[in-house]
């Protein structure tokens, strides 16, 4: 296997190295050989989201110029729950950890090479923490921590206060106990994560020099966030998952096709591969001619075809053009024409001998404030029903309408349009 002796200098280019521990050591050790490293993923809910998907390509990074990598399942982390900002972690049942765990296991294997000299290894620190008894845990790890150092970190620190509990306390001894496993059993000498890890990830670092007098690397990517400065949530309505299920690849595709202008060059950096000089041409693009927005169709394009495959973005691609009058609906699959209306706000309907008027439906929809209004437009040519302009004002839909036994597209003008779901 060749090395890649530029990896270090293209990651420092893209924006991802927030924080490290010795550059230059670090930049030896990946210039030597293949670094065998790691990167830990906690299965606190069904599926990966942004922020991980930033850990898988940066694994693929490294993975492509020469490297091994160890992709950690946190079957035993994950037991913990996942980090807030303010109170505790929520804890998850065995049962549910364990459904998790194989979600996210199938998640991560498609952007990885399982085969070959420098192939991928998934491990799971349940394996090596199940059965570690409490006494071996703070004779064998917990006595390389001292209490003061701990108290020290930032996320123990902001929580003090309002109160910690003994297990958020003691997270970081968990996570640097895997570091030390991976370093002993497969030579493991490198770990990163995102930037909020940095105070575990330096903490395996530590317990590896002071329980082996191992020397070991790490680094940490920096935070995504949007222009404003705010991360990019797991919660409920700031979700952007990996499962096509919880989030649909349409509307996966429009948050990047939708990303702000001063953040498109940063993210084509961070989420694509993309060579520096096509991207240095899209940014060139961007700055003389913005309304082009080809940096986020690029990015848009690149990204959703990473994590959800070529045949659903072209797929995609279709549906968005079909939508503005630019394609055949009728070509479309009825999941991909669902979720994109979806996204853009959908008027059920009773299934029925006789459908609603397009007048009605103009109304229903929003698309019309009245009757008379829905009319005008009708009249002067500007409703469309499945991009086929309405001529008659009296027009009444029938079956033959229905895009896939169920759906509608209505559209006013060349830019408005809403989704009618018969039922």
């Amino acid at each position: 296997m060749t090395i890649d002796p530029t990896l270090l200098d293209d990651l420092e280019w893209r924006g991802l190295i927030a924080h490290s521990t010795d550059l230059d050591a670090l930049r030896e050790a990946l210039t030597e050989g293949s670094v065998r490293f790691y990167v830990g993923f906690d299965p606190t809910a069904p599926s990966l989201h942004l922020g991980n998907l930033v850990q898988i390509l940066t694994a693929r990074r490294l993975q492509n110029a020469g490297h091994t990598p160890y992709a950690l399942v946190g079957g035993a982390t994950g037991m913990i729950g996942d980090p807030r900002d303010s109170g505790e972690r929520a804890l998850n049942s065995l049962d549910t950890v364990k459904d998790w765990v194989e979600r996210v296991r199938r998640q991560i294997e498609p952007f990885l090479d399982f085969e070959g000299e420098n192939a991928a290894t998934m491990v799971n620190n349940y394996d090596w923490t199940a059965s570690l008894s409490t006494i071996d845990f703070l004779r064998e790890i917990g006595k390389h921590f001292p209490v003061n150092r701990m108290l020290a970190r930032d996320v123990v620190k902001s929580r003090l206060e309002a109160g910690i509990s003994y297990t958020e306390f003691s997270y970081v001894l968990l996570q640097s106990m895997d570091f030390l496993n991976l370093y002993r059993d497969h030579g493991v000498t490198l770990q990163f994560g995102g930037s909020d890890q940095w105070g575990n990830l330096t903490g395996g670092v530590e317990l590896i020099r002071r329980s082996d007098a191992g020397k070991v690397h790490a680094f940490a990517t920096p935070l995504i966030t949007k222009a404003d400065g705010t991360k990019y949530g797991k919660t409920e309505g700031g979700a952007l998952w990996l499962d096509p299920e919880m989030m649909s690849p349409y509307a996966f595709y429009q948050f990047w096709l939708n990303v702000e202008d001063e953040k498109v060059g940063e993210l084509l950096r961070i989420f694509t591969f993309l060579s520096r000089a096509e991207i240095e041409e899209l940014d060139a693009q961007m700055a003389e001619k913005p309304f082009l927005r080809a940096g986020q169709k690029a990015l848009a394009e690149h990204v959703t075809t990473l994590v959800h495959g070529a045949e659903e973005t072209e797929r995609i691609k279709a549906a968005s053009a079909a939508l503005f009058g630019g394609g055949d609906l009728m070509g479309l699959s009825p999941d991909t024409l669902g979720a994109a209306l979806r996204e853009a706000g959908v008027t059920q309907v009773e299934r029925a001998d006789v459908l609603p008027t397009v007048v009605d439906l103009l109304v229903e929809t929003g698309l019309s404030k009245s009757r008379g209004d829905a009319r005008r437009t009708i009249g002067e040519g500007g409703a469309y029903l499945n991009n086929v302009r309405v001529e008659d004002v009296d027009l009444v839909p029938t079956t033959e309408d229905l895009i896939g036994g169920s759906w509608m597209v209505l559209r006013r003008g060349k830019k408005n349009f809403a989704g009618v779901e018969v039922r």
